[in-house]
């Protein structure tokens, strides 16, 4: 594979509007993807501050497929690393979260503090005078590889580049000012699911990019008035569009299902709820947002879905695999009856919710059929017009066609390529 260039792929249109199915499952791509843009000049959620409230607490994750440490030092400092051993490569860290005074490989006792740093080597001197390292064996010269971070509202964010703008220049002014909204109050996690999906990361970013699907996919949406693509809502992209955030604003409860509701395919009068307080709403917001949707490229989604309280981090596993892993939160002041709220909205989400487990299987459907036709043709997406300018409204594709952009601007691709378009 050729360094730089298009690595086979034709991208007929400046504006976006026809993307190579190929982008979907080629190998050589998503390797690329994870030297370029994951260890490139992005900034990759991490978790949350209060994930690691005690000094020597630790949660594992990952950047793209590179596993990551986040730590509390004993001074009360943050740190992420690279979870791979500076010795023989072993991944150091197995759980997913806990507290220790420090990190031991299992394979050679090789051992590290809250920040990376090396600070035990069995056998360093040999047995008996013999083995041992060199003389000029330097423990500070084998730390595990520490990411840059900054932290936001208490979301930490971590990159490998030292070319990445600073935090929030990065994020700009759409998506700065909705985490200040979201995440100003104090908050705990209530929980964590996660998800495999059978498909591309990038399939599930243009799904959380694009409202309307969730009126004619879900019908748990239509049957029960959670969501209406005629409802009053935006989609602004700022200064960099491939960062977007969806937002949804409340109607009169008389609105929620209307007539229009049963030419929608999706709309099945006939289901019903045994307990239908799941989908009681309480209003929080003075500009009446019922739902926004805050994704900042490559891979975090901050969601309000009626009261729920959520962040997902979309972890690449492979061309054909990703996994979701869902952090449900509350606000430390909230009522008893609120907290109740969301834990029952929670329902609507996660692996056996009665919404995402549709988007997975649309998503699975897509990879499925993209590699049955071996990646040949492209995707159609000009709904909501050519330009990258916000909107004002939900049927729209515009923000999807907003994070190609970036993508092909961080991976180096060409786009306009006409004559390619019938290839």
């Amino acid at each position: 594979m050729a360094p730089d260039g298009n690595v086979g792929l034709s991208w007929p249109k400046d504006d976006l509007t026809m993307i190579p199915y190929g982008v979907y499952i080629n190998a050589d791509i998503f390797d690329l993807e994870m030297e370029r843009i994951f260890h490139g000049p992005s900034w990759n959620y991490i978790g949350l501050e209060v994930e690691i409230p005690e000094p020597g607490d630790f949660v594992t994750t990952s950047v793209g497929t590179t596993p990551v440490v986040l730590n509390r030092g004993r001074d009360g400092s943050i740190h992420a690393f690279v979870n791979r051993c500076a010795h023989r490569g072993a991944q150091v860290v197995r759980e997913t979260h806990g507290n220790t005074k420090v990190h031991t490989c299992i394979y050679h006792q090789w051992s590290y503090d809250h920040a990376g740093k090396l600070v035990g080597v069995p056998y360093r001197n040999g047995i008996h005078g013999n083995g041992g390292f060199p003389n000029d064996f330097e423990p500070g010269e084998h730390c595990l590889n520490k990411l840059r971070i900054e932290i936001f509202h208490g979301i930490v964010f971590g990159t490998f580049s030292e070319a990445t703008p600073p935090l929030v220049e990065y994020m700009g002014t759409p998506l700065k000012e909705r985490i200040e909204a979201l995440c100003t109050r104090p908050i705990k996690v209530t929980g964590y699911q996660r998800q495999r999906v059978r498909g591309n990361w990038k399939l599930y970013i243009e799904n959380v990019k694009d409202c309307y699907h969730g009126s004619l996919l879900h019908s748990f949406n239509s049957c029960f008035g959670m969501f209406r693509s005629t409802q009053r809502g935006s989609s602004v992209m700022g200064e960099h569009p491939y960062h977007s955030v969806l937002t949804t604003y409340g109607v009169a409860e008389s609105e929620m299902v209307g007539e229009n509701l049963g030419a929608i395919a999706t709309h099945k009068p006939k289901f019903e709820l045994e307990d239908s307080s799941v989908v009681n709403v309480f209003r929080e917001h003075t500009d009446g947002m019922v739902t926004t949707i805050l994704t900042m490229f490559p891979c975090f989604v901050l969601a309000q879905i009626a009261n729920h309280l959520g962040f997902r981090l979309i972890r690449p596993i492979s061309p054909d695999e990703f996994e979701l892993v869902w952090t449900n939160f509350e606000y430390v002041d909230d009522e008893p009856w609120q907290s109740e709220v969301r834990r029952k909205q929670g329902n609507l989400l996660g692996p056996a919710g009665y919404l995402a487990m549709e988007d997975a299987e649309a998503l699975e459907l897509a990879q499925q059929s993209i590699h049955g036709d071996q990646g040949k043709g492209h995707a159609f997406i000009e709904l909501g017009g050519r330009a990258f300018e916000d909107q004002d409204h939900l049927v729209t594709e515009v923000p999807i066609r907003g994070f190609w952009k970036g993508y092909c601007e961080i991976m180096g691709f060409a786009t306009g390529d006409d004559t390619a378009a019938s290839s």
